[in-house]
């Protein structure tokens, strides 16, 4: 897509629902397993988010799991949000996380943990219950990503974003703590290959990419692109900006 057309068109998913509520609840359960599986010391432990270490960014994924299970605090964490914007200025989505992180300032890890447990599932309920006329709709605010600001719908942050959010900062964790990533095709392999068909429609270009490991695969468009061999979670850590890429690789993927 071009910027014109991501302004013209807002990004909408390509997952089908049911496919994306399936994520969703894996991913949760995975990240839930993160947690439960690290160490006392891990959750002091810096992350490669800049000011933030693993229980900052725990509290922040339980901020949004809350505002994903209940309308009520979805409205009540936009607002407040938007207030923070206003008086500090920045991103939008750097205030609500923050946020979200500063509210859950006083909750020790095994607090975090148990009343993620608790929302988790009520989170995908949330994220289900969500009808199709909303995730249709515009969302009022531009995105940010890379170098440029583009539209989305509400069934994209809710379908695609709200779980590639997770997979990104369980990888995150994972890279913090040296814990073990839970890594399996039919579940990071969907979510990766849905973040490599973006981010072919995004640059547009001829190309042959080929990711190693359990979420990797094949993919090719064209003829006479560059070839790309890499790891599948490097692959989207570079797309999703936490690595340095070069050509093909500088384009952005929101996550």
């Amino acid at each position: 897509m071009t910027m014109t057309e991501t302004f013209a068109q807002p990004v909408k998913p390509a997952l089908d629902r049911e496919t994306a509520l399936r994520l969703a609840d894996t991913e949760y359960r995975r990240f839930l397993d993160l947690l439960r599986s690290l160490d006392s010391s891990d959750w002091a432990k810096p992350t490669e988010c800049t000011g933030w270490d693993v229980r900052d960014m725990a509290a922040h994924l339980l901020g949004m799991v809350e505002m994903a299970a209940s309308v009520r605090d979805q409205s009540r964490q936009t607002k407040a949000a938007k207030l923070r914007h206003e008086q500090r200025g920045g991103l939008l989505i750097d205030a609500l996380t923050g946020l979200q992180v500063d509210e859950r300032a006083d909750m020790s890890p095994q607090q975090i943990i148990e009343r993620f447990a608790t929302r988790a599932p009520k989170a995908v309920k949330g994220r289900r219950r969500t009808p199709g006329f909303i995730r249709r709709r515009r969302m009022p605010v531009l995105q940010d990503v890379g170098d440029r600001k583009e539209s989305w719908t509400f069934g994209y942050l809710i379908d695609v974003i709200l779980t590639r959010d997770p997979w990104m900062h369980r990888i995150d964790i994972a890279r913090a703590t040296g814990a073990r990533l839970a890594l399996t095709p039919d579940h990071d392999g969907i979510i990766v290959a849905d973040v490599v068909a973006e981010w072919a429609a995004r640059h547009g270009q001829p190309f042959t990419l080929r990711l190693t490991g359990p979420a990797g695969g094949s993919w090719s468009r064209g003829a006479g692109g560059p070839e790309i061999e890499m790891d599948a979670v490097e692959f989207g850590r570079a797309v999703g900006g936490r690595r340095a890429g070069d050509g093909l690789l500088t384009t952005q993927v929101p996550f």
